[in-house]
């Protein structure tokens, strides 16, 4: 059975890292990893909404290759989203250890649009109030 309270809760609290990464957007002092924390969490939470949209239960992971996977097989069109699957090593990897001085920096305006279209999938799947 679908659970659109907990969807609208991970989609509330996917907001406001969504919120943050359009402020730490326009700022080069944000390091990468913080933003791509950000992103990964986002990311996150939206997937799990969409899971409990579906009516499963999803998994305690940080994987976003994990989440966009069980989506698919669920018949889910996450195509559009496959790239966040990138940020995944910023949920404790990274964030601990930082990206190092070799990494590729984040492109920070993609990284945001697609979480903010992942977050309009979710929406547009909620049922009304």
């Amino acid at each position: 059975m679908s659970d659109p309270k907990c969807a609208r809760m991970l989609a509330s609290a996917a907001e406001r890292d969504i919120e943050a990464l359009r402020v730490m957007r326009r700022s080069d002092a944000i390091p990468a990893e913080i933003f791509g924390f950000h992103v990964q969490q986002g990311a996150e939470k939206l997937l799990k909404a969409w899971i409990a949209l579906l009516g499963d239960s999803y998994p305690l992971t940080h994987s976003i290759e994990t989440l966009l996977a069980l989506l698919a097989e669920r018949g889910a069109a996450t195509e559009p989203f496959n790239d966040l699957a990138a940020y995944t090593p910023y949920a404790v990897e990274f964030r601990y250890a930082g990206v190092g001085a070799n990494a590729e920096p984040i492109d920070r305006t993609r990284a945001l649009t697609l979480v903010e279209a992942l977050l309009e999938a979710v929406r547009d799947q909620l049922p009304e109030e």
